[in-house]
């Protein structure tokens, strides 16, 4: 049975991580003007989800964290009840397929027009994936018991962190408060003139920026908002802890402290973004920047203010702090499932820095090294000798992902012309680096998830449940890839061998020779992009 502390853990883990990929994902590859859909209050409430899921998921992890007795309650419950089904995880797939279909269906493009026929897949998914996945954590009847236990103490401190982007837009009249707006404008000013050259400003109309690149200081930009915002977390702070804080020592340090920072943070981000326009891509500053810096900030913050509130005894009533230690090195679950959410962010993170996020693999690998270096106990037994078969299937899958490879996109074109316009020493280590991940992390990390995990979590037993389970993670698996016929039949092929012997170490050794015999052709044709 999995361990359900694990599981409680890891399930809001990978919730998170697909919020933030879907995010990103229509983010980048598709334009929605709320303005010209007909539905433009429908529309802007959809866009927040992302924002109200993720402040969702953190207000109950705070909670968790504020009173340890209520989360030994949800573990007392979880122990005693089986894990979900496995067609909850297929149902929760469909969802989270849904929700991308539109996107994935029509490929990048403007979905303004396109609006009220997505709606049907998005909402279905939407609805789907989120009872799902909160079953996947716990199942309902576990909830509902807790609740009772808690009094329903969770569901308003939820119901608060669920309408804080509505408390900051009801707030857009004191916005206008030119005062605030100027300040933060001279500013920005302030900073930018140590830092760049070049530097234009119009006081008159509040636009700031270098000869390339400008933005309008908007009312919303003032910093207001997000004052707003931590204004908010400290009070609920201080709600959870206030049998232990010191009303007016808490008030008087916490909440200039955190307004302050509040405000340089965002002169910071105006200033980074404007950095980020001139100097490396308009296109990553509006759509990548832009769009999370504030929420990032506004995390960091959050965090920020935590420790500070912690470590300071003055404002406590007496010294002791709630703490909380989950281990997790030594769960075969959260090892298989915990290096490939830090594969998915990574991923996440390296695209909304960069034009090209490949440029950034060494990263993606030193994450990679220390996240399997955590869990390596747990990898020992994979090891259990050299299977011909797994070879022979590594080399089918490495020989017809070569014999099928397309040409050259415009966006591999620009990246090969990057690359070659690196330092000897820089391309050699962006090289190795990406050789070290290809050939031996990637597949790790992969095979651990597709197929020693969601393969087995699929199958809901008999040859047919074998079949979707092996058709599905397969499916899956293409997505990630893209190219998805070439990778559902490699998904395809190395769950057989996985099945063969049930052993995920064949699985693992042919996905290593496949990649690495990619890797050897790209090298020796020059095509770096390939690797």
């Amino acid at each position: 049975m999995t361990n359900f502390k694990t599981r409680i853990i890891v399930v809001p883990a990978v919730l998170l991580a697909e919020i933030v990929g879907i995010a990103v994902a229509y983010q980048f590859f598709a334009t929605v003007n709320c303005s010209e859909t007909g539905a433009q209050a429908g529309c802007e409430l959809l866009r927040s989800l992302v924002a109200r899921s993720i402040v969702s998921l953190a207000a109950l992890g705070f909670y968790f964290w504020a009173r340890p007795e209520a989360y030994s309650r949800l573990l007392h419950l979880g122990r005693a009840r089986k894990p979900p089904a496995r067609w909850v995880w297929g149902a929760h797939l469909i969802g989270v397929g849904l929700i991308l279909l539109p996107l994935i269906v029509g490929g990048a493009r403007n979905m303004t027009g396109e609006f009220y026929y997505a709606l049907i897949p998005w909402l279905s998914g939407l609805a789907l994936a989120g009872a799902t996945g909160v079953a996947l954590a716990a199942p309902l009847g576990v909830w509902r018991d807790w609740l009772r236990m808690e009094r329903f103490r969770p569901l308003p401190i939820l119901f608060m962190a669920i309408v804080i982007p509505d408390v900051a837009n009801n707030l857009l009249p004191l916005w206008s408060w030119q005062a605030l707006t100027g300040f933060t404008f001279d500013a920005v000013v302030a900073v930018l003139f140590v830092f760049a050259s070049g530097v234009y400003a119009d006081p008159g109309t509040y636009i700031i920026g270098t000869e390339s690149f400008r933005v309008h200081i908007s009312s919303q930009c003032s910093g207001l908002e997000g004052i707003t915002l931590v204004t908010v977390f400290i009070g609920f702070y201080w709600f959870l802890f206030r049998r232990d804080l010191h009303f007016i020592r808490f008030w008087l340090i916490m909440l200039p402290l955190g307004l302050l920072l509040s405000w340089i943070l965002n002169v910071v981000r105006i200033a980074s973004l404007v950095m980020i326009g001139t100097h490396i891509s308009p296109e990553i500053a509006v759509k990548g920047f832009h769009s999370y810096a504030g929420w990032l900030f506004f995390t960091v913050l959050a965090v920020f203010l935590l420790f500070v509130a912690q470590v300071m005894p003055w404002i406590h009533r007496h010294s002791s702090s709630p703490s909380l230690k989950i281990p997790l090195r030594e769960d075969w679950f959260a090892a298989r499932i915990i290096p490939f959410v830090a594969f998915m962010v990574v991923g996440i993170l390296t695209s909304a820095i960069s034009v090209h996020p490949d440029l950034a693999y060494p990263l993606t690998t030193v994450v990679l090294l220390l996240t399997l270096a955590y869990f390596r106990r747990q990898y020992w037994h994979l090891i259990s000798g050299v299977d011909p078969v797994a070879i022979a299937g590594g080399i089918l899958v490495g020989t017809a992902w070569i014999v099928f490879q397309p040409p050259p996109s415009a966006t591999d074109a620009a990246l090969a012309t990057t690359l070659n316009g690196l330092g000897a020493t820089v391309l050699t280590l962006w090289i190795i680096s990406r050789l070290i991940g290809t050939m031996l992390l990637v597949p790790v990390v992969e095979e651990l998830f597709f197929r020693g995990y969601l393969l087995g979590r699929l199958d809901t037993g008999g040859r047919t449940g074998q079949i979707f389970a092996v058709v599905a993670s397969s499916a899956l698996f293409a997505v990630l890839h893209g190219r998805w016929i070439e990778a559902f039949v490699a998904g395809v092929i190395l769950a057989l061998i996985m099945i063969r012997r049930g052993r995920l170490g064949d699985a693992i050794l042919a996905h290593v020779v496949a990649n690495s015999l990619i890797a050897v052709w790209a090298l020796a044709t020059g095509t770096l992009t390939a690797i």
